[in-house]
């Protein structure tokens, strides 16, 4: 059902499911429910920003976000590559939080998971900036609803901030790359497999 994933609230039957997932050589058992993305496991793309993001330095402590969390496999990524960071979860489907602050919590993790308004609301007051993003963005959600969503949360990047998305080809990760860089943003294809593109996204000032 994962045509309800970007939608606030599903109508699919609420039947939790747990799965043992590999997560970078690391299992983890997670909760997962119809109504979420990629519900039956670790989806493709994601697999391949795992083997394709490059794992940087970043200061002890880096704020980072997930964002389009799902069930949490890149925020429990992002704990096991970054251990001092804060991390930060956000989403627009309610289940999808619940899930992954229930499965960061079972894997002894702290992270702030919250709907994806609220949580850019709470960067914009605070002032906070991210020094990195991992995403596979809902490209399914619209051509003009997304670049909405990666403008607001590109624009809270620090000075020297990353963020890397992992987009199906067939679903226009060229034409994304190229209209990120129309934007301003310094942006360049990393890595590619299985029909998904990597991409780095960073200001203009880094």
């Amino acid at each position: 059902m994962n045509e309800h994933y970007f939608s606030t609230t599903s109508q699919a039957a609420k039947v939790e499911q747990t799965r043992i997932v590999t997560i970078q050589n690391h299992d983890f058992t997670v909760t997962t429910m119809p109504g979420v993305f990629s519900h039956d496991g670790l989806d493709k793309g994601t697999a391949v920003l795992f083997r394709k993001v490059p794992i940087t330095t970043l200061p002890a402590d880096a704020k980072v976000l997930d964002l389009g969390c799902g069930w949490g496999p890149i925020s429990l990524a992002l704990a096991q590559n970054y251990p001092t960071a804060e991390i930060f979860a956000a989403d627009v489907n309610e289940r999808a939080i619940d899930l992954c602050k229930r499965n960061l919590l079972s894997a002894g993790i702290s992270c702030t998971v919250d709907f994806e308004s609220a949580l850019y609301d709470f960067f914009v007051d605070s002032g906070m900036k991210l020094d990195l993003i991992w995403s596979n963005p809902p490209i399914r959600i619209g051509k003009a609803e997304l670049h909405e969503l990666l403008l607001r949360w590109l624009a809270l990047l620090s000075s020297s901030g990353v963020a890397y998305f992992v987009v199906q080809k067939n679903l226009g990760a060229d034409s994304l790359l190229i209209w990120l860089n129309e934007q301003g943003f310094l942006t360049e294809k990393i890595g590619s497999a299985k029909g998904f593109r990597v991409i780095s996204v960073r200001p203009q000032n880094s």
